[in-house]
């Protein structure tokens, strides 16, 4: 929430933006003097980015404890005024919008910044065509959608990815998803969830994640529909849907990828070969290949997990031939039947191939020495962020950890999910499960030991007011990062006198949640509960996140 004014640099001689931000209503001063930080916090991250689709921040300042933006002036009208009354815009100009756009959250994203706010609203437009994306991370920083103490969501959540929805943490994916709302509307007249009055009910349809297929997005609907994916594994990166974007502005085929197979859980049971794609011809008639067989195999990861992972285990199954298609009517005669007897011919090789592969899998997992392949631990992503506080920066994440085969950094889950087996030469296989390789994963600093997180707790709050630097050496780089630095830090537990905690509860392995009362120096005394995010370095315990 905010007002912008036009004002003028008079010292560049320039006309700029003054951004008021407005913080929400009802909050404690505690509150209010947190989310006055960490919206100073996040103009300054904010300022971090340059690009030609980002508007510029060219100051932070605070006036009448309030704090004020001084950003780039664009003389443009944004893109939900364009889109006012219902009205829509044609797919191609609204991927050549989303393209500008996806390129400079493309960029954030590389820089560690998330926008979080990515809404018709925070799009501009110009006369030219130009698109600049503003408000990078202000939306959380003054809570603009948010519920507060009491209960009541302030601001409207229809452009909000189905995991922030539920209440999960924000990922580059969640981006994603907006932007892809956001084209949704520009084409469909709302957004994938609608404009309820009651936006309990629209949060309550975007955690669902349930999109309709949109009825006049033409050649940019596949696309929309894989940035719109329910999961995040399921949509692509933002410099994969700025690509796929400027196809379809250009009128090229977008050839989005399909998403990764490795996140794919097999399911016990699971009928392998019912993703074995049956040879032949297309509607024109070209004869199928190796990529259509990909295809096939990456569709089905959507709809039968199992059955795809099983699938791609396996080596490529080669194309059998496929009947030719006579000019001016269709196959008869001893032509078909040679293509037909090639084709199940071929069948039963494949099939004798894949019992073999299957026979010496067995027969290598028997022995006591077999190593697990570099493939053995499917992995969500390569990054693991830990959950940001409600004071954490847009896009500040914990230092992320790629899996290495060779030096494991955790001990190999105890409990591997088991897969499906390749199906056996008979005609009517029935698929059999074996264990996979244990899956290796990886945790940024290790975990700490659940029975110290709570001593840990007490002992970081007894250094407090006093020792701040004491406590500030307890928080993680990263988290050091989004509290705005030290000074920030000293400065705003310059304002305690004494900081009490109460009762300590476990809440998971890392984290847990303490009653904290605060005597100001004012006088005042203020309460709140707070969980503690805790990692280890090393065999250290330090605090990588936190919020009320």
């Amino acid at each position: 929430m905010g007002v912008v004014w036009r004002g003028t640099d008079v010292r560049l001689r320039r006309t700029v933006a003054v951004k008021q931000l407005i913080l929400a209503p009802g909050l404690s001063r505690t509150a209010a003097l947190e989310a006055k930080l960490r919206a100073m916090r996040e103009g300054r991250i904010a300022a971090r980015l340059h690009h030609p689709h980002a508007i510029t921040v060219f100051d932070v300042a605070e006036e009448d404890g309030q704090p004020w933006l001084v950003m780039e002036y664009m003389n443009a009208p944004s893109l939900a005024a364009k889109l006012s009354g219902k009205r829509t815009l044609p797919p191609v100009e609204v991927a050549r919008i989303g393209a500008q756009a996806a390129a400079a959250l493309a960029a954030a994203h590389d820089a560690g910044i998330m926008h979080r706010d990515v809404k018709p609203a925070n799009l501009l437009v110009g006369d030219d065509g130009t698109v600049k994306l503003t408000d990078f991370g202000i939306s959380r920083a003054v809570g603009d959608v948010t519920v507060t103490a009491t209960g009541f969501l302030a601001g409207t959540p229809a452009y909000l990815a189905p995991e922030v929805a539920r209440g999960e943490n924000p990922e580059p994916a969640s981006d994603v998803f907006a932007l892809g709302s956001t084209l949704y509307a520009a084409v469909e007249g709302q957004p994938p969830f609608g404009e309820s009055d009651n936006p309990l009910a629209v949060l309550h349809a975007v955690a669902r994640g349930q999109v309709p297929q949109p009825e006049h997005a033409g050649a940019l609907g596949p696309v929309l529909m894989r940035l719109l994916a329910p999961t995040i594994d399921a949509r692509p990166t933002m410099r994969e849907a700025q690509q796929a974007l400027e196809a379809v502005a250009e009128g090229r085929d977008p050839k989005l990828g399909t998403p990764s197979l490795t996140k794919a859980l097999p399911a016990p049971g699971a009928d392998a070969t019912t993703v074995i794609p049956h040879p032949g011809t297309d509607g024109a008639g070209s004869t199928s290949n190796a990529n259509d067989a990909t295809s096939i195999v990456a569709t089905a990861a959507l709809t039968n997990p199992a059955a795809a992972e099983s699938v791609s285990a396996q080596p490529p199954i080669p194309p059998r031939p496929g009947p030719a298609t006579l000019p001016g009517g269709t196959n008869n005669g001893p032509s078909r039947n040679r293509s037909l007897v090639l084709a199940a011919t071929a069948f039963v090789v494949v099939l004798a191939v894949i019992g073999l592969i299957a026979v010496l899998t067995n027969d290598r997992k028997g022995g006591d020495t077999a190593a697990p392949p570099a493939t053995a631990a499917p992995s969500s992503s390569l990054e693991n962020p830990a959950p940001p506080s409600n004071a954490a920066a847009p896009g500040a994440q914990e230092p992320t950890t790629q899996e290495s085969p060779q030096a494991p950094t955790t001990q190999p889950s105890p409990t591997p999910t088991p897969s499906s087996a390749p199906p056996s030469p008979t005609p009517t296989p029935a698929p059999t499960t074996v264990p996979p390789p244990p899956t290796v994963t990886a945790t940024p600093f290790g975990a700490p030991q659940s029975a110290n997180v709570v001593q840990f707790v007490q002992g970081y709050y007894s250094m407090l007011p006093g020792n701040t630097s004491g406590a500030w050496a307890q928080l993680t780089p990263s988290y050091q990062a989004q509290t705005g630095g030290y000074t920030e830090y000293s400065r705003w537990w310059g304002t305690v006198s004494s900081v009490s905690a109460g009762k300590v509860t476990q809440s998971g392995d890392n984290r847990a949640v303490v009653s904290l009362t605060y005597r100001m120096k004012n006088g005042e005394t203020r309460s709140e509960n707070r969980w503690i995010q805790v990692v280890s370095d090393n065999g250290r315990m330090l605090i990588s996140g936190s919020g009320a």
